[in-house]
């Protein structure tokens, strides 16, 4: 885990600092040489101005707008300089960092965390934060880049220590709201303040994953199966009370049955088949006779003749 964040001082790795106004003042200083030593012919003078030329570069400096100097004098802190062009004493005063105020991104992770109910995760997050104090960020800690980054990664351990997997799982908001605020208080007194944590990815153990959607495929086989539980009780209910109403109305009742048998015959080569005890309690011996003989007549297509009783058989 790298943090994104750097703390730029003198003494570090940092690259250089182009300062046009120091390089103009040592030409300058080298242009005065030159002419006092056209103007005297002594190489005295001109010694003399190239070495105050390199004296006097040593005063001026340039902090970026987004950028605060930490000036010490002697080893005691003396002010923030910056942003723009600001001046030191040459070898008295001497920055000593330069703090970058803009919104810092660093990663941080938890890996192997156990969970309150014991289960092992890996969690990733990202962590915006930037710093509103210079000079607690210069004086009150070593390094308040790595610092916050370990505040970082120790409260994500934290939080997910007396945290469910459930809860981890379906309350992100509110884990990276306490996260936010548990970062915050630690790193405040270093001059950082968090804007917000994002929790990118939760990773559990794949024989876990596999158990977790075994039991959710069970409980949406069981609401299924509840939904059409419901759903016959229902049907149940409205057949119960149709009964009531075909038991005092034995015409809507025989209304009913033609309809049903109207419906089951419709269409050609269809074949319906009906209890006998339907028939009997519902009176359908003759509609069923009438259907029969209606059903074969569609089946053949022209109707049959009856031979009569003068017709001789060839």
């Amino acid at each position: 885990m790298i943090p994104l964040g750097t703390r730029r001082s003198e003494e570090g790795a940092a690259p250089a600092r182009v300062n046009v106004v120091a390089v103009a003042i040592l030409l300058a200083a080298v242009l005065a040489g030159a002419l006092a030593l056209n103007l005297t012919g002594s190489p005295v003078v001109p010694v003399l101005f190239v070495l105050a030329g390199v004296v006097g570069m040593q005063s001026p400096r340039i902090a970026q707008q987004w950028e605060r100097a930490v000036v010490l004098r002697l080893g005691r802190f003396v002010g923030l300089r910056g942003p723009g062009l600001f001046w030191i004493v040459p070898f008295v005063d001497r920055v000593s960092s330069w703090i970058d105020q803009r919104t810092v991104t660093t990663s941080f992770a938890a890996e192997q965390t156990l969970t309150s109910d014991t289960v092992p995760v890996n969690v990733d997050a990202v962590l915006f934060w930037m710093v509103h104090d210079p000079q607690k960020a210069a004086l009150e800690v070593q390094d308040y880049t790595q610092a916050v980054s370990w505040a970082a990664q120790t409260a994500l351990r934290d939080i997910i220590g007396r945290t469910t997997l459930t809860d981890l799982l379906r309350g992100r908001e509110r884990i990276e709201t306490e996260l936010q605020a548990l970062i915050d208080q630690r790193s405040n007194p270093w001059g950082a303040t968090v804007s917000s944590v994002e929790m990118r990815d939760v990773v559990i153990p794949g024989a876990l994953q596999d158990a977790m959607s075994r039991e959710a495929q069970a409980a949406r086989e069981k609401q299924a199966r509840i939904i059409l539980g419901e759903a016959e009780m229902e049907i149940a209910h409205s057949f119960q009370q149709a009964a009531r109403s075909y038991h005092d109305n034995p015409t809507a009742l025989h209304l009913r049955a033609m309809n049903m048998l109207y419906e089951g015959l419709k269409e050609k080569g269809a074949l319906m088949l009906v209890p006998s005890s339907a028939v009997e309690s519902m009176g359908m011996g003759g509609l069923l006779g009438a259907a029969a003989l209606r059903q074969q007549t569609l089946t053949s297509g022209t109707p049959q003749e009856t031979p009569g009783p003068d017709t001789k058989a060839e």
